[in-house]
């Protein structure tokens, strides 16, 4: 569909969901892409089944919140790959709780892997694409940074925190042909969407017009799309992939 043949990406929260899914999607399209998360056994083991098939990925361990571990990342990518084309910030956490009983730690957690840690993307890869005069990054937010969520506090923040920084950025770098952009998918088919409850996840399919949860290639196929030559006029956008929820 979408031909990435001789590009390189990198994709955060790569061993498992919906940075799974975009690996396979974006190696599947000719890329080759680095799979970096904090679990270099997940990452091996998805690497080395892609690979087998004849796609080209390699891993790396990284602690998104940490600029430094950030930086070596994108140092390294660039080093063996010779270019650094395609970024995705699909790395997150969760760790609900109403306001009045939510801890700083689990506040300060969720902020800095999922706000901070897309901040410290953006600026890590922003010299080497500058450089090369081209760049895609794409940023994974989330409905609940549009509409809220109770128990999600946290969450919520740093969702809707990646919608401004996305925006701020795309302005910053659309001059050098560096072009950013965000999802905010809705309720997906994940392992974190496992653990709902079956009452809760009817309640949820109410509130969704095409009455069923999305799957992590509907996530995939627009990262593909926004992260190809055809997508070259598309900046500083969020794109909700929801099944129509936020029309609410």
């Amino acid at each position: 569909m979408f031909n990435l043949k001789n590009k390189v990406a990198v994709v955060t929260g790569a061993s498992r969901g919906i940075g799974k899914s975009i690996v396979k999607t974006l190696a599947e399209a000719g890329a080759h892409v680095v799979c970096a998360s904090r679990s270099k056994v997940d990452l091996e083991s998805l690497s080395t089944s892609l690979n087998d098939k004849g796609l080209s990925t390699t891993v790396f361990p990284c602690d998104v919140s940490d600029l430094e571990s950030f930086k070596n990342l994108i140092d390294e990518t660039v080093n063996s790959q010779e270019s650094i084309d395609i970024l995705v910030n699909n790395a997150g956490i969760t760790k609900d709780n109403l306001i009045m009983r939510m801890s700083e730690d689990d506040w300060d957690r969720v902020i800095d892997v999922n706000l901070k840690g897309v901040f410290n993307g953006i600026k890590s890869v922003t010299r080497p694409m500058i450089r090369q005069k081209y760049g895609r990054i794409i940023n994974i937010s989330s409905i609940v940074g549009l509409i809220g969520n109770p128990g999600q506090a946290n969450y919520a923040a740093s969702k809707a925190g990646i919608i401004g920084l996305g925006k701020a950025s795309a302005k910053e770098l659309a001059s050098r042909n560096i072009t950013v952009n965000t999802i905010a998918p809705g309720y997906i088919n994940t392992e974190m969407s496992d653990a709902i409850e079956e009452k809760t996840k009817e309640n949820l399919f109410n509130q969704i017009p095409m009455g069923r949860i999305g799957s992590p290639e509907d996530i995939a196929t627009m990262v593909l799309y926004l992260a190809s030559d055809k997508a070259g006029y598309i900046t500083g956008q969020t794109i909700a992939i929801d099944g129509g929820m936020t029309t609410f």
